[in-house]
């Protein structure tokens, strides 16, 4: 039996930027959206962000776990990637709140992605302003209901969860900076409640 078209491409895809990020080692802590459709400036717009302080970001990155949970949440990286940007927090959930994916997501897709120390991946899905999707598993095996491209996704990017959220908003990023760092630009979210959207 052959693949179709549609497998064929996105097997191609998979390999492609399954290559291009490399393998994430130790990327526990991490927060990502992965943003359709936008660059990275429209991401800081609709976050409503502003430029972070550069000695902040020195500080924080030697130990970000020196600093309040709650000073160093609202600090994060975008970046514009070929398809989209990505949001990212190398320390932290803040990318995957439901209220940073239900701004980022008007009018598109966002997949959200926490590598969660204690339970593992934990992915997010956003369309359009309205969550769809929470406490799924990136980069797992496929769900009970889930359609043959999702079947297939969970097949092709097997214990990738990075890639699986990229390639679920069709970003297809040529190397691993928007996840690895330095980003395009740091930046600091405004102090709201971002659990409730």
């Amino acid at each position: 039996m052959s693949l179709s078209e549609f497998e064929r491409v996105a097997a191609q895809e998979a390999h492609r930027l399954t290559t291009a990020l490399g393998e994430f080692y130790y990327y526990d802590g991490t927060g990502l959206a992965c943003v359709a459709g936008i660059e990275a400036a429209e991401a800081v717009r609709r976050l409503q962000a502003t430029p972070a302080h550069g000695d902040l970001i020195d500080e924080l990155l030697e130990d970000p776990y020196a600093y309040d949970m709650d000073e160093s949440l609202h600090i994060g990286g975008v970046t514009s990637v070929p398809g989209g940007c990505v949001v990212t927090q190398p320390w932290g959930y803040a990318p995957q709140m439901p209220g940073v994916l239900v701004r980022l997501s008007a009018g598109t897709l966002c997949y959200g992605l926490y590598a969660n120390p204690k339970s593992g991946n934990q992915g997010s899905i956003a369309r359009d302003g309205t969550i769809e999707g929470s406490d799924l598993h990136p980069g797992g095996g496929p769900d009970e209901g889930d359609t043959s491209a999702e079947v297939l996704a969970s097949y092709l990017y097997q214990h990738n969860a990075v890639a699986y959220a990229c390639a679920f908003a069709g970003l297809r990023p040529t190397d691993r900076r928007a996840v690895a760092g330095p980003p395009d630009v740091w930046v600091e979210l405004p102090h709201r409640d971002y659990w409730s959207h």
